[in-house]
């Protein structure tokens, strides 16, 4: 009895030291209920459109997709207006645009229901283009792009178009009637959309027009600047006198407007499409890194202010 006291009064004492150490048993809590995870993304993102909003849409689309292995996102490339032609049949979600939509591509694409969200993703200057062998085209005025461009133009050689330059034969390269871009430079150089000479190689793929004017001593064309910049060591831009001056395409001059043929380009999702999750996702995250993934394709990022005014357009 002796040892049974002893031992549980050293028991006692040992429960005792565990206590003050805190020792003891915990009371258990009861555990957080997790949130519920985001719902995984799926399914297909169809884009068409402009080849001078391609190489960001492309970019933007296999950065998307490392994350959502789930969506796949196409991107074709038709021009803007042989894209729109898809999407207000609702054939596609997005159309990739370097130009603002048309009240007439609104009014068709109502006509199911469909509706856009016209939203800037980049600055782009229109890059006059000539081969590396030209000496003599280092600054040209748009009278005389007009000169060159209009229709029914009757300019044949370099010195057509300035007594000081050489008759060497003008060849000339652009984009084809389905393109902004050709729409744009018409209306703003010749003075109405679409209205253009017929006779000159046009391709909706600017890397065609690249690889025209790189080969050919007395060629011009036109495109993106992405395209140019991709291709500086092969081509040289013409700087471009609006009537403020001679001024070169560069990142400042083409987000100040100061290029006399800069541009907003933009992207037109479809506020049915928008509903859908997968498509939704996609939108927000290419105005979230647009900035980023437009300047590494070439072309200039717009101000924080306005990638947050049209993240709030989708929201």
């Amino acid at each position: 009895m002796k040892r049974s006291l002893a031992m549980g009064a050293a028991l006692t004492a040992v429960l005792m030291l565990v206590t003050a150490c805190g020792g003891a048993p915990k009371k258990t809590e009861s555990p957080s209920t997790p949130e519920p995870a985001a719902p995984k993304l799926s399914g297909e993102i169809k884009v068409d459109g402009s080849s001078t909003v391609g190489p960001i849409s492309i970019a933007v689309a296999e950065e998307f997709m490392k994350v959502n292995r789930d969506v796949k996102v196409s991107v074709g490339i038709s021009g803007t207006s042989g894209g729109m032609k898809k999407w207000v049949k609702g054939e596609t979600d997005m159309n990739d645009s370097s130009r603002k939509i048309k009240e007439s591509e609104v009014a068709e694409a109502a006509k199911l229901g469909i509706e856009a969200l016209e939203l800037p993703v980049a600055y782009d200057g229109i890059s006059v283009v000539v081969s590396k062998e030209n000496t003599w085209a280092q600054c040209i005025t748009t009278a005389e792009l007009k000169k060159i461009w209009d229709k029914d133009s009757q300019v044949k050689t370099w010195q057509d178009v300035n007594p000081q330059w050489p008759a060497e034969e003008l060849k000339l390269y652009g984009p084809g009637t389905d393109s902004g871009t050709f729409e744009y430079f018409t209306e703003h150089i010749n003075g109405k959309a679409l209205q253009s000479r017929a006779d000159y190689t046009a391709s909706e793929d600017d890397n065609v027009l690249v690889k025209g004017v790189t080969g050919n001593k007395g060629a011009m064309g036109y495109f993106g600047y992405a395209y140019y910049k991709e291709n500086e060591s092969k081509l040289r831009a013409v700087q471009v006198d609006g009537g403020k001056g001679c001024t070169a395409p560069n990142d400042e001059t083409i987000s100040k407007l100061t290029y006399p043929i800069a541009r907003l380009i933009y992207i037109h999702p479809s506020k049915k499409a928008l509903e859908r999750p997968e498509v939704r996702a996609f939108v927000n995250f290419y105005l979230q890194n647009a900035a980023t993934l437009s300047k590494q394709v070439g072309y200039t990022p717009l101000d924080a202010k306005m990638y947050e005014e049209s993240l709030a357009k989708v929201k």
